[in-house]
């Protein structure tokens, strides 16, 4: 039998890794709309623009994130006050934020361009799903308010309600848009905007409906006044910092690799594809840690917190060991799964190992994440990337001479490895 606290990380974690499971199915229905339209840029163009909205808003997560941590506590110690004004300030930020990429949209696609570098024919198209789709930024941004804030009151349903409407009003607005009203490839990002509209107002829908007391709380929340929200700022200022070195790996991986070649650029997209494989288990943990850690700290129940801890390492240790299995055992089945190309295949076997590694250097970094983000440590977050992000450059240009192509998975899995020990020393020494 579950005990009561496995019971509710369980409650928390399904949903989410459900909703992690739904977030690449919106990519991947633009993406098979476009590759019938007849033209092979079509794919490339709707790829660029996914990836310069991914740009943009990956800087954006401290608006779950941050919400989710602090209105955790809020949950904790009953206080459903300040959860009414956490959501009403993340809310309000994050169309102040939405309106601002409208605003500033001609710099910015210029800025995501400049970091892609795809071709003129491609960067064409591409400006077109841009100057579409970036008319959902305020609502892709308060959804993601809202979400956090939905975990943080414990509920990771609602999330996983909203991910999986907002990609069945996409399915068939975009249909109907390309096919329909002949609206032809623009017609893809019509649908995705249209989804990001009507998914905000599901959002508030379910607001409504699952707590029936915001509505009284709101009325009493002066939005406009930002006295004593000085918390509010630095938790999110800290994440923005996270995020943002997150972005510089991310993109120095991409570019390191693309230097050595197409083969190997496909080569560690393949294996990247496993890492996000695992990362949809692992993140469905690390939300229950921001809920449940959350909540712990706003009660101010250390004793269950520790155990909660305890019980996420249980969790997460047992899915790594399940992926490390999988990887250890079926590498070549998997990357067929993935890939058509056979040397592409073959060349990725030849990395296979670092394949197993990924989830053994990388769970403690997941939870310790969720954790961290409920108990607003994140400050401690923040400094524990730097480190890595050091880590990573330091390991790459010390070996990469000598290991050639192996030296960036060799820094990649040691920047996952040192993030998690960084924030395991971070935890006990403040405990």
């Amino acid at each position: 039998m579950l005990s009561t606290m496995s019971h509710d990380i369980l409650k928390i974690a399904l949903p989410s890794i459900v909703t992690n499971v739904t977030i690449p199915l919106l990519g991947l229905l633009d993406v098979g709309i476009a590759g019938h339209l007849g033209d092979a840029s079509f794919i490339a163009a709707v790829s660029v623009g996914a990836m310069m909205f991914n740009l943009i808003y990956w800087n954006f997560g401290f608006l779950r994130m941050g919400t989710s941590g602090m209105t955790a506590q809020a949950y904790g110690r009953g206080n459903r006050h300040e959860a009414a004004t956490l959501l009403s300030r993340s809310c309000l930020l994050a169309l102040a934020i939405g309106l601002a990429i409208v605003l500033l949209q001609y710099p910015l696609q210029r800025l995501a361009l400049w970091v892609i570098g795809p071709s003129r024919g491609v960067t064409r198209l591409a400006l077109i799903y841009f100057y579409i789709g970036v008319w959902g930024a305020p609502a892709t941004l308060m959804m993601m308010s809202i979400k956090g804030w939905f975990l943080g009151m414990q509920d990771s349903r609602s999330p996983m309600l909203i991910s999986v409407g907002v990609n069945v009003v996409n399915i068939v607005a975009s249909l109907l848009a390309v096919y329909v009203l002949d609206m032809g490839f623009a017609g893809i990002a019509v649908g995705t905007v249209t989804a990001q509209w009507l998914g905000l107002v599901a959002s508030l829908g379910l607001l409504a409906l699952r707590q029936p007391w915001l509505r009284g709380e709101l009325a009493r929340v002066k939005s406009l006044n930002f006295s004593g929200s000085s918390r509010f700022f630095k938790v999110n200022g800290d994440i923005f910092v996270r995020s943002f070195l997150l972005m510089i790996v991310n993109l120095a991986f991409v570019a390191i690799g693309a230097r050595s070649g197409d083969l190997t650029l496909a080569v560690n997209a393949l294996i990247m594809q496993l890492f996000t494989l695992f990362s949809y288990f692992m993140d469905g943990i690390a939300f229950a840690g921001e809920a449940l850690a959350g909540k712990l700290e706003g009660r101010g129940d250390s004793k269950g917190l520790r155990r909660c801890i305890g019980l996420l390492f249980k969790w997460g240790l047992l899915i790594t060991m399940i992926y490390t299995a999988l990887y250890v055992v079926f590498p070549r089945g998997i990357f067929e799964m993935l890939s058509s190309d056979r040397n592409v295949v073959e060349q990725a076997m030849r990395f296979r190992w670092w394949s197993v590694a990924i989830p053994i250097t990388g769970m403690a970094a997941f939870i310790w994440d969720g954790v961290f983000i409920g108990l607003t440590r994140t400050r401690h977050m923040a400094l524990a990337v730097l480190v890595a992000v050091l880590t990573f450059f330091a390991i790459h240009a010390a070996t990469v001479s000598w290991l050639a192509e192996h030296a960036l998975w060799l820094a990649f899995v040691s920047y996952l490895a040192v993030r998690g020990l960084v924030q395991t020393w971070q935890y006990l020494a403040h405990e």
